[in-house]
């Protein structure tokens, strides 16, 4: 069975329905949404999704609203809070990512304007040549953690089944995987 089908027959709680219903898929909005998803996929890295939906609040608190600027400046003090704090994913490994991350998409933004221009530049890639992008650019994002990051931010296709209803909402959205 499809995410779909296990969200819509009501097979999941309340966090995938909202999730699934409104975020997975639908292009993000600005450069802060970006890099949480990011940050929440990987944290998940290892874990069941269904941690992450439900301590999506307390880590989004807990990474400044998932302000790259912010959390570039993180030090060993913030890390040992991260560490401490039961309301995140308490690895010394994803924590250090995602801080070398926020320094990375803080470049890119120099450069590029902003991370999601950087990101529409690339929408034509191959799957195989995002994979090597991002790990060229970034730590701790395999190959289920580039792609659920795609899919989840409509670069690449597959959040939604056709037959799903969210699937012509997130079409009307005009996800960068239409224009490939």
């Amino acid at each position: 069975m499809s995410y779909c089908s296990y969200v819509n027959n009501g097979k999941l709680n309340y966090y995938h329905k909202n999730y699934h219903d409104n975020i997975y898929g639908f292009p993000a909005k600005n450069d802060k949404e970006l890099f949480g998803r990011l940050v929440l996929e990987i944290n998940q890295a290892g874990l069941s999704w269904d941690i992450i939906l439900k301590k999506e609040k307390t880590i989004k608190n807990a990474y400044k609203d998932y302000s790259f600027i912010q959390i570039a400046e993180f030090n060993e003090c913030d890390i040992q809070r991260l560490l401490n704090d039961n309301g995140t994913i308490r690895m010394r490994r994803k924590i250090e990512a995602i801080i070398y991350n926020a320094k990375k998409v803080l470049s890119i933004t120099e450069k590029h304007n902003s991370f999601k221009c950087y990101l529409d530049k690339h929408h034509s890639l191959t799957f195989s040549e995002w994979l090597s992008l991002f790990k060229k650019e970034f730590k701790f994002v395999g190959k289920e953690i580039c792609r659920e990051f795609l899919i989840s931010t409509g670069y690449l296709k597959g959040a939604h089944k056709k037959s799903c209803s969210i699937y012509k909402k997130i079409i009307k959205e005009k996800p960068m995987w239409l224009c490939s």
